[in-house]
Parts: C-alpha cells; sequence; structure tokens
C-alpha cells in the first residue's frame, strides 16, 4: 500500500504543491467539499493565496433505500437527477420534490451556518479548484462538476490526495483538469490512505472559513 498522509492538513499541502501553476492568480477559488474536503482546501487555498469557500453537495436519497442516490443537489440550488433510478420508483415526481426540499432545507442550514452569514462567492467566469478529502465512487465530486458547469466558470479543477485510479480517469473527461495526487492501484477506501481519519465536525468548517476569510 502506499504511504499514508498523517492527516488532512498534510494532505492538503501535498495537493497544493500540485497546483503551484495557479498561485497568486486573483481569478482562482478553493471550494472544499464539506466536511471533510475543507481542511485539505484550507491548506490548498493558503497555499496558492487564493479565497476559499465551501461548495455543498447533498444526496438525494431514495426514502427507505437511502443509499440508492435519485440525484444531488448543490449549493446555488442546482440540481441533477438520475434518470435511472427515477424511471424505476412509482410517484417519482412526488417523491423527488419531498426529497429535495427536505435536503435543500439541510443545505440552506449549512450554508449558512458554514459561512457565519458571509455572503455566497460569486463563481461565474472565475478557475474554480474544488477539493474533497479522496475520491471513492465520485458521485459527490460528480453532482458538484455538473451543477459548477451550470453557474457559468471558466474552468473547474477537481483536485484531491487520493482515489482509484479508473475513477481518476473518469474526472478527466467530466472536469477540465483532474488532480489525483495518489491514485493507489488496489484502492479500497479513502480511510485506509490517512493515520488520521476522524470526522471533521461543523465547528472545524465554520472555524477553517473564518480564519481563511480574516486570512484574505
Amino acid at each position: 500500500m502506499e504511504r499514508a498522509f498523517p492527516n488532512r492538513a498534510e494532505a492538503g499541502r501535498v495537493l497544493a504543491e500540485k497546483l503551484e501553476k495557479y498561485a497568486g492568480r486573483n481569478d482562482v477559488i478553493v471550494l472544499g467539499l464539506p466536511r471533510g474536503g475543507v481542511p485539505v482546501a484550507y491548506e490548498v487555498a493558503k497555499s496558492l493565496r487564493a479565497p476559499l469557500d465551501v461548495f455543498i453537495v447533498r444526496k438525494l436519497g431514495v426514502p427507505g433505500f437511502e443509499e440508492l442516490a435519485a440525484g444531488a443537489i448543490a449549493s446555488g440550488g442546482m440540481r441533477v437527477l438520475n434518470e435511472d433510478v427515477l424511471r424505476a420508483l412509482p410517484n417519482a415526481d412526488e417523491i423527488i420534490e419531498s426529497v429535495t426540499a427536505k435536503e435543500t432545507a439541510e443545505l440552506e442550514r449549512r450554508e449558512k451556518s458554514y459561512r457565519d452569514d458571509r455572503p455566497a462567492p460569486e463563481l461565474r467566469d472565475r478557475v474554480v479548484i474544488l477539493v474533497d478529502d479522496g475520491l471513492a465512487t465520485g458521485a459527490t465530486m460528480r453532482a458538484a462538476v455538473k451543477a459548477l458547469r451550470q453557474r457559468g466558470v471558466a474552468k473547474i479543477v477537481v483536485a484531491v490526495p487520493v482515489g482509484p485510479p479508473d475513477t481518476c480517469r473518469e474526472f478527466e473527461d467530466e472536469a477540465d483538469e483532474t488532480i489525483c495526487a495518489s491514485a493507489p492501484e488496489f484502492f479500497q477506501a479513502v480511510g485506509q490512505y490517512y493515520e488520521d481519519f476522524s470526522q471533521t465536525s461543523d465547528e472545524e468548517v465554520r472555524d477553517l472559513l473564518a480564519r481563511a476569510a480574516e486570512d484574505r
């Protein structure tokens, strides 16, 4: 197995080295996928001297089968639907509207809470570096990329410390640039590549965003 990162902060510093060409540019913004992607994104943003924010994605789970994703919603009211799953559901429209309402409320709560009422950043025409602590299936990141496409950004860079080679390759078609700092052949789970993979708290996300805003 490839060497594990001590923690998310160290993984972010390693990832930042691969993104050096974006340092000091005023059209770049780093977006972390909460919660685990934010400590990684904080180190990337600090190293690149770029602003940091969150891009929240909530899965639309099928009631009773929550692991089955009927789609996802993302920051800014964007919704991506999984038509294959919807076709198999009776009353698909009602189910999706009900789940969307519930997840939208949670997404809005998190946005307000994480940003401490700071306004959401303008993303149009910017280079967005989208960061998570790793890719597994890539479903959340895929929804984030699709949602960002609808926001008129200039370029989407997907950047993660670790992911399976096939998922990393798939994103080369979906994003404008994909950086997987490590793509081990026998990948099982993101957590196995971290010595400390303890859950990131809402409090930690708030703290890192506030610190990044102050540093700016």
